[in-house]
């Protein structure tokens, strides 16, 4: 005899299955801005030449302790992390939240 499933528990299984994942948003987002900022300072670095990178070491206005250096790539990883922690875990929580209305 075949259980069916009712109005209710689908609404519960459908709700928990469009939730986004705050901390897994907030983890892609990081790793995926801190990585891009990574390698792409150090492709700058190596690539080299009299003046690297004038307009990505701007972002040490943003970012203190940033420049266009390794050392510089791995503060600029730590710094661009945690915008984009920040930001995935914003975007998952508005969405989240309008999921739930």
């Amino acid at each position: 005899m075949p259980e069916t499933v009712g109005d209710r528990e689908l609404r519960q299984v459908r709700k928990s299955l469009q939730r986004m994942h705050e901390q897994g948003w907030g983890l892609s987002c990081g790793f995926l801005l801190g990585l891009g900022l990574f390698i792409a300072t150090n492709v700058l670095v190596v690539k080299g030449g009299e003046v690297v990178g004038p307009h990505l070491s701007l972002l040490g206005i943003f970012f203190p302790g940033y420049s266009v250096t390794f050392i510089g790539s791995l503060i600029g990883f730590v710094y661009a992390f945690v915008v984009g922690y920040g930001f995935g875990r914003t975007v998952s929580l508005v969405y989240n939240r309008l999921v739930g209305l």
